[in-house]
């Protein structure tokens, strides 16, 4: 559960990959319901004819219930998931003025037991039985929850889900438990920057505005200052709920293999009974900046070492004008990357390296217009150009007038997104949908932010007019401002000051001149011009195969025969011993990364608009490229990137900021979260080699331009290149991709091969059987400490595997219900599997205000219990668990690039285990209970025999002195504290690897096809 807050950087998603269960959709004739409730009495207006992409093959239905709650329906026969997501139109916007986070915490309880189902941990064992998850988030103005579930047990799942929004119970017990979890959550969040620039937008507002409330509330907030002034919070929640929740501002959507009919009925049965309060969703008119707090700068000081600039101009709600998209249309010019971009003439100056712009993210009623660049150590000496030169921009705009050709564009892209888009993971999918049904009208709720059909430039000349410097509002992050800083934010502790911009500075932005180098991007020549695909090669495979084989080059290839949409990926590892040969290596590989990216970055920016990117990253073994999107272009693209990289030469002034930014990111990792670090250091202990950001930082001390021009055609003239090429391509274009590879670098360095010994992997320290290992940390950042204990279970095997799996499914519900819900030991509870070079075990993370040694002690008793747990547990809930954890390796990827990253997961492993779910869940639905209390008592038990323990402490050492309970301070007697951990590792041997899954030659010179 989470309070989301404005970014003002990009957006990225995050996918689960999973893997295959069926070859193609198949469409399931569902047989009819008995006793169908007739809901002609429930349902105020039904709508069939939702517009959808031609390639969507499922079914929807909106429905307006009698309640006045909007409904979509979404029937997909062949799902191996179902979903739900509820959005209620309140957020914390709408918290009591004196109870600061109510509605944040209202989100919180609605999860812990409902008059129907009381048991606090019914719904998320429910789920956890049934292969589903769950979780929620509060913004300023509303509220989403959401789930999935295995499609057999929607229903039921729907059944407690609805509960939440008829009777929720809020105990006075889990009242005062779930306050922790809450606090827990702010604690967390105040050392991120994010949440302390998005807090100080809102402190530095109109405080009568709503928009200047804290969203996510703490004890003070929620319990202190409430029993100050004798307010029950428990009633405040009930009211709260008893007033918002209701249906009338309300949307559901509901994703499940059912038939359209049958959904419906499932849904009215459930949801009619939500009370309609009739209540108005809350809209705000009025700008949160008035006059005095317009054409201001404020100066804030960053717990990390970053420099931004931040420029935002108030904006009117566009949310009608959804079918012109007009600050689209200005966002997508001034954020443009391309030749004549104002990126580009920053970048030139040396002032900064990235640009976002666009509408941010704000509640109903107004919005906001911002334009976010990071700062060099020049071009924070520079922030008055840098905004002179967006105002030259917008100058530019102006004059030139809005532009049908470059809407036309806009609008193709667009629809071609719309027409060709990836199929989304139920869960994400149907919470976007939720959204959209309060936003835009039933039968335009998939569409509408695709297709454009209005053009006004009007509303964009009048948005152009706005951006002006009587309405400017200024943010600048630095640490530099620690000297100057006069004010400090109440929740976050935030030192900051503000100052009126002078006039003289106001008056010259606004008589700005038009600057040459400063114009509208060319037309895009990455647009793609057919869609067609290819015809399947007469020996199509079900897996990838190997279609070439030389000492250089290995290739695996699959052509696509399930998604069937005009688009491949292209994956290339170039892997070099080089890379990650010593600190100074890594540091260079990195730069070379880094460099190129920016150096090319003009070139890629038209095609990434145009549904076609590229990723370089920098890895242990080497390089890897990445080619993904619309198949069309590809060929011209990739022999662009090549071309680029083959021939890259490095730029002075480019390798200093680049240089400058790399060594504050280095030092930034000690203001990450305690989790972080406790995930980090158990790596740095247990590979076989790993540098250390220590080691990194000490080496770019001698990182030197002539050092990278020496370095970069060494690590490409000794390499071997294992490439994966899925998607639309047929053999012959595949091989023909590859050429384009292998003819840039033989043209321009004299490639040798590798020798099989040196593409070997990393292996991992193997612990002995009986150790319990102790690695302390401390963290002079974070009030919470953490704690991360791993079990070493042994190599990956598919019965290691799936008894691993299988246990960690079982106890991962109790785990969460435990430590997190009952003994409230921190916000981050987690357990669940590390894997790292073909070694497995189980992981347990706790980020608590507790000692690590008290939490250590807790997780212990936790795992003691779970003996009698799995015992005591009936076999028809033994098998539930199968099943759950069977839905969950069973579910198909739903994009070609979740395939993809699957074969090419098995592949960079040099394991080659393609079919590695279904064979797995073969082995899965063979084990007995009695196998895993075995595996429990040989591996997890306190006196097992084999029992490979070693615990990570990150202990907090910022503010006030921790308190170590006298009961918690000794360690146990057999913990073995590493003092040093060079010395560790070479008193260890290492677990050899896991050997491939089918035959196949070791990659190198003797590789024969």
């Amino acid at each position: 559960m989470k309070v989301l807050v404005n970014l003002y950087n990009k957006h990225f998603g995050k996918f689960r990959t999973t893997l295959c269960l069926y070859s193609s959709f198949t469409f399931i004739t569902i047989p009819k319901v008995e006793n169908m409730i007739n809901t002609s009495s429930s349902v105020l207006k039904r709508i069939e004819n939702i517009i959808k992409s031609d390639e969507d093959k499922r079914l929807y239905r909106g429905l307006i219930l009698q309640n006045n709650m909007k409904v979509l329906l979404v029937s997909d026969p062949a799902t191996d998931k179902s979903a739900a997501a509820m959005q209620v139109n309140v957020g914390y916007m709408s918290d009591p003025d004196n109870i600061p986070g109510l509605a944040h915490f209202c989100e919180h309880m609605l999860f812990l037991g409902t008059r129907k189902y009381p048991d606090e941990n019914d719904y998320h064992k429910f789920l956890s039985e049934h292969g589903g998850s769950s979780n929620a988030s509060t913004t300023t103005d509303h509220t989403n929850y959401y789930f999935d579930v295995a499609p057999n047990h929607l229903k039921e799942a729907l059944d407690r889900f609805s509960q939440f929004f008829k009777a929720p119970l809020f105990t006075e017990s889990a009242t005062s438990r779930e306050l922790n979890a809450v606090h827990s959550e702010h604690e967390k969040n105040l050392t991120s920057d994010v949440w302390r620039m998005d807090q100080l937008d809102k402190h530095t507002a109109n405080s009568d505005h709503p928009y200047h409330k804290f969203g996510t509330g703490n004890k003070y907030t929620l319990e202190t200052s409430q029993k100050e002034n004798g307010v029950n919070v428990r009633e405040a929640l009930l009211k709260f709920h008893s007033t918002w929740y209701s249906s009338n501002i309300m949307s559901l959507a509901v994703l499940g293999k059912e038939s359209l009919d049958e959904l419906e009925n499932i849904v009215v049965e459930l949801f009619s009974e939500v009370k309609n309060k009739d209540v108005e969703a809350p809209k705000w008119n009025e700008y949160p900046f008035e006059n005095e707090q317009l054409k201001t700068c404020t100066y804030m000081v960053p717990i990390k070492d970053l420099r931004n600039l931040h420029v935002v101009f108030p904006s009117p709600d566009l949310l009608e004008h959804y079918k012109s998209q007009p600050g689209s249309y200005i966002s997508h010019l001034i954020g443009h990357e391309g030749p004549g971009s104002l990126l580009a003439a920053l970048k030139e100056r040396g002032w900064c390296n990235s640009l976002v712009a666009g509408n941010r993210p704000a509640p109903r009623g107004f919005g906001f217009f911002g334009i976010s660049v990071d700062l060099t150590e020049e071009g924070i000496k520079h922030v008055d150009d840098i905004v002179k030169l967006i105002f030259q921009y917008i100058k530019m705009l102006k004059e030139t007038g809005p532009l049908l050709w470059v809407n036309e564009e806009q609008k193709n892209i667009l629809a071609m997104g719309f027409r060709f888009k990836d199929k989304e993971s139920p869960r994400s999918y149907i919470v976007s949908l939720a959204y959209s049904l309060q936003n835009y009208p039933l039968e335009e709720v998939l569409c509408a932010s695709y297709l454009l059909s209005d053009w006004r430039p009007d509303i964009i000349e009048k948005l152009l007019n706005d951006f002006n410097p009587d309405n400017i509002r200024i943010g600048i992050i630095a640490k530099q401002f620690a000297n100057i800083t006069d004010k400090k934010e109440p929740w976050y502790g935030t030192d900051y000051k503000i100052s009126y911009i002078p006039e003289e500075t106001i008056k010259e932005w606004k008589n700005v001149e038009l600057s040459d180098e400063l114009r509208i991007p060319d037309k895009n020549e990455f647009i793609p011009s057919t869609f067609d695909l290819y015809v399947l090669d007469k020996d199509v495979t079900e897996m990838p195969v190997i279609i070439k084989d030389t000492a250089i080059t290995r290739v695996w290839f699959k052509q696509d025969d399930k998604f069937l949409l005009p688009k491949a990926n292209l994956m290339f590892d170039f892997v070099s011993p080089l890379a990650y040969l010593d600190p100074m290596n890594c540091n260079l590989t990195h730069m070379f990364v880094q460099l190129f990216r920016d150096a090319l970055n003009q070139y890629t920016y038209a095609a990434e608009i145009a549904g076609l990117k590229y990723e370089l990253s920098n890895t242990k073994y080497g390089l890897i490229l990445s080619v993904g999107g619309f198949s069309d272009k590809q060929n011209i693209f990739l022999d662009k990137i090549m071309d680029k990289l083959t021939n890259f030469k490095v730029d002075p002034k480019r390798f200093e900021i680049y240089k400058e930014n790399y060594i504050r990111s280095l030092k930034n990792f000690a203001a990450e979260q305690p989790y972080h670090h406790a995930v980090y250091y158990l790596a740095v202990l247990l590979t076989e080699h790993s540098w250390t950001k220590q080691e990194l930082l000490a080496a770019t001390d001698q990182l030197t331009v002539d050092r990278l021009e020496a370095f970069i055609p060494q690590i490409l003239s000794k390499m071997h290149i294992e490439c994966l090429l899925h998607g639309n391509i047929n053999k012959k274009k595949a091989l023909d991709l590859v050429e384009i590879v292998e003819n840039r670098l033989t043209e321009s360095i004299n490639m040798s091969p590798l020798l099989p010994r040196q593409l070997l992997l990393n292996r991992e320290l193997k612990l002995e059987n009986g150790c319990n290992y102790l690695y302390e940390v401390q963290n002079n950042v974070h009030r919470s400490s953490c704690i991360e204990l791993y079990y070493q279970c042994g190599l990956q095997s598919t019965v290691n595997n799936m008894m691993l799996e299988l246990f960690a499914q079982i106890v991962s519900e109790p785990c969460f219900n435990i430590l997190r819900t009952k003994e409230q030991l921190g916000y981050i509870v987690f357990s669940g599997i590390r894997r790292s070079n073909g070694v497995q075990g189980l992981r347990i993370i706790v980020q608590s205000e507790k000692h690590p040694r008290y939490v250590d002690e807790r997780i212990e008793a936790f795992l003691l219990d779970m003996l009698h747990y799995i015992r005591d547990m009936p076999e028809e809930e033994f098998t539930k668990h199968k099943e759950a954890l069977a839905v969950q390796r069973l579910e198909k990827p739903k994009q070609l690039l979740h395939q993809s990253s699957l074969y090419w997961s098995e592949i960079t492993s040099q394991q080659y285990h393609f079919d590695r779910a279904n064979v797995e869940v073969a082995f899965l639905r063979t084990i007995s209970k009695n196998d895993i209390i075995e595996f429990y008592k040989n591996l997890l038990a306190e006196n097992a025999d084999e029992r490979r323990k070693i615990a990570v402490h990150v202990v907090s050492v910022a503010g006030e002195e921790k308190e170590i309970p006298k009961s918690d301070t000794p360690l146990k007697k057999d913990s073995q504290i590493i003092q040093d951990v060079t010395v560790f590792k070479s008193s260890h041997g290492m677990h050899p690897l896991v050997q491939p899954y089918i035959n196949i030659t070791r990659k190198g010179n003797k590789s024969k096809l």
